[in-house]
């Protein structure tokens, strides 16, 4: 039998309750300024690998792009359907051919996938030589199984950061991490990801206060 994506579970939860959470027009972790920032006004697809319930699909458009999305959570999909084009896939095999595609981008999605380095090299594919990888993701080092955000003014790092590894732990039972679990890289492991993947590092964003929560990067493909 195959197992159901983790996220097939806590579709509706996520949707309805966990991005409720977030007040329209504020922007707390700094992921819309970092889209704005690093992938910036463009025209042609852009693909959202793991594109969820397709929440950035609007900022995305907003900027230009046409926003189509893959992720292998059926049920995150139902949601997806009405606000941008999407196909189910592995993000490790995108029905996508090879440099075909100027912008990718992956929102708070690395810590969702057993093996990112191949999502990365799988991105990498996809790119045309000098297109653009916009990552938006937790920042590896201050968020974790790993870290005790219960008060935002004074983050714990507790022994586990240099571990990576997979985890329910958490300071919350309102996150998504305890339901479905994370995947930890240090920061070292994330940055070689990219670069084994023949992608040139570009530029990076943090968000969040008064600690990062968010670490964004843009890649080229070579």
């Amino acid at each position: 039998m195959v197992e159901a994506p983790a996220y097939d579970s806590i579709a509706d939860w996520y949707e309805h309750d966990f991005l409720a959470r977030t007040a329209p027009g504020t922007d707390p972790l700094g992921i819309e300024a970092a889209l704005r920032s690093l992938l910036g006004r463009g025209v042609g697809t852009c693909l959202e690998i793991g594109c969820g319930t397709g929440a950035w699909a609007a900022e995305v458009r907003a900027l230009g792009w046409t926003p189509v999305g893959a992720d292998i959570s059926s049920a995150m999909l139902r949601y997806a359907r009405g606000r941008l084009p999407t196909a189910r896939a592995d993000a490790v095999r995108l029905p996508v051919r090879d440099r075909c595609l100027q912008a990718v981008v992956t929102i708070m999605t690395h810590t969702d996938v057993s093996d990112y380095p191949k999502v990365l090299a799988e991105a990498a594919r996809v790119l045309r030589p000098g297109g653009m990888l916009v990552h938006i993701g937790v920042h590896p080092c201050f968020c974790g199984g790993f870290a005790d955000r219960a008060d935002p003014q004074a983050v714990v790092v507790r022994p586990g950061y240099l571990d990576g590894h997979w985890t329910k732990a958490s300071w919350t039972d309102q996150g998504v991490r305890d339901k479905v679990g994370a995947t930890h890289m240090p920061l070292a492991s994330l940055l070689h990801a990219f670069t084994n993947a023949g992608l040139t590092l570009d530029r990076f964003a943090e968000g969040g206060e008064p600690t990062p929560t968010m670490l964004a990067i843009r890649a080229r493909a070579g």
